[in-house]
């Protein structure tokens, strides 16, 4: 009985007694796990727990804790609104602006999820957990992507993750701490952004070299697409295995600068939640169920961006690289910046930098090795404005964070850098986009995709 849980050590479930090591029940928070955490509401189990039969009392008290544990329960019904829509031939338009909302409560509870589940596998196996299913949504996307040949969808929406955290959300962050602690100088500890910048140029380098092959030597397009493909795959196998460095680096070895340090005041909080509210078998079947989910709005948000850009005359890359990610991790982006305005930056940055640093050295690199088992040559060349877009967007943030102490402006050039790219990319329109999607590489194949149109 999930009642009985938040009082003891142990949880109640299908008539057998799951144990809790004390280790377990207090391991350390990742600063997802917190920011999540935020847009979290106490259940009232008072009228589940008087239901007399067990089954229905705890599939009531899942659906309490799972679907209106979150302030985002509101959008829900986006869900089955747009498979609805989908079923009976709706405007397509609808189909993308309802699966973009429907995604939103899903990532957050994603995150959920995993947390509930890491109590009874431990903070290790958890922590792997929520590593890979961080981000699950971009990765997703890319797989539906990359299965109906829209290589440059796969890249803007990746592509616009990464600046949506290091831009958007740190600088929301910095921006609203720094105007609510005016008076109060906020710090954060360099290491673990030292850290991710490190990786995150690594993954600039990894992107910027396949850029530079198409004007080495003045060679054409044709005679440096296979070396350009060749250097993404192995420059991908390389991100991968850092990625595995970083998790070694992140659970293992330097645990305690990923770890979110909560605050004496929010003991009471934070106690009332050290205790699973559902059990392992419960989390676990949830989680598959709503991964099913996403792959399903995915698939939709993918197969109906091209009408949805066409119907409100806004481009492709628009889309993908500003409103994909922003409604996507609209839930992880407001808790980062709740904790920001409670002056607890280390947090946020863990937020931030760990999501970007998640998607440039895994999901992109992932994506990559995916595309080349399904027998399609995805590469790390995202074109020049793009490429510039990322490494502006690393530069500045590494500068940004490089003394360890935080206020307002910083942020306000963030997100004055984050308006300026989105700008960018809202008058960028390709004049072929029907088949840029397929073809890719603006603007030195445009000839190609008229080749296409005359056969």
């Amino acid at each position: 009985m999930a009642s009985t849980t938040m009082t003891e050590p142990w949880l109640l479930e299908n008539g057998n007694v799951k144990g809790l090591s004390r280790e377990i029940t207090r391991h350390g928070r990742t600063a997802h796990n917190m920011s999540s955490s935020s847009l979290r509401k106490k259940s009232d189990l008072t009228l589940v727990s008087k239901v007399r039969w067990g089954c229905l009392r705890l599939l009531l008290t899942n659906i309490q804790e799972v679907i209106l544990g979150t302030k985002l329960s509101v959008l829900f019904p986006a869900i089955p609104l747009a498979i609805v829509a989908n079923r009976f031939g709706f405007g397509r338009p609808w189909i993308f602006a309802l699966s973009l909302l429907g995604l939103t409560p899903l990532a957050e509870r994603v995150s959920f999820l995993t947390e509930q589940i890491a109590y009874f596998t431990g903070p290790t196996v958890g922590g792997l957990l929520n590593a890979t299913c961080g981000n699950a949504t971009e990765l997703i996307i890319a797989i539906f992507a990359l299965s109906q040949h829209k290589i440059d969808v796969v890249k803007y929406s990746l592509l616009g993750s990464i600046l949506s955290n290091l831009l958007l959300v740190l600088g929301t962050s910095l921006l609203c701490g720094g105007i609510a602690n005016l008076k109060k100088e906020q710090k954060y500890d360099r290491r673990q952004a030292d850290v991710n910048s490190l990786l995150l140029l690594l993954a600039l380098l990894c992107h910027v070299l396949p850029l530079l092959f198409r004007y080495a030597g003045g060679a054409s397009t044709a005679l440096t697409a296979d070396p350009t493909l060749q250097l993404s795959r192995a420059s991908s196998i390389v991100m991968l295995i850092s990625y595995a460095a970083y998790i070694i680096f992140q659970l293992a070895t330097h645990r305690q600068l990923f770890e979110a340090q909560e605050d004496s005041e929010d003991d009471d909080d934070v106690n009332s939640e050290e205790l699973p509210v559902i059990g392992f078998w419960s989390g676990f079947a949830w989680l598959v169920g709503m991964t099913v989910v996403i792959a399903i709005l995915s698939e939709y948000v993918v197969g109906t961006i091209e009408a949805a850009s066409e119907s409100w005359g806004i481009s492709v890359s628009f889309i993908s690289i500003i409103l994909l990610p922003i409604v996507g991790n609209a839930a992880e982006h407001a808790g980062a910046v709740i904790f920001a305005f409670k002056n607890k930056l280390d947090i946020s940055l863990g937020v931030a930098l760990g999501s970007a640093t998640q998607i440039a050295v895994f999901v992109v690199p992932l994506s990559v090795i995916v595309s080349w088992i399904m027998g399609i040559k995805m590469d790390l060349n995202f074109d020049i404005i793009e490429t510039g877009s990322l490494a502006i967007a690393i530069i500045v943030t590494a500068f940004t964070l490089q003394d360890g102490t935080s206020h307002y402006l910083k942020g306000l050039v963030l997100l004055f850098c984050y308006v300026v790219i989105g700008a960018c990319f809202f008058v960028l329109k390709s004049p072929l986009s029907k088949y840029y999607l397929v073809t890719g590489s603006f603007p030195n194949q445009i000839s190609h995709g008229i080749l296409n149109i005359i056969e």
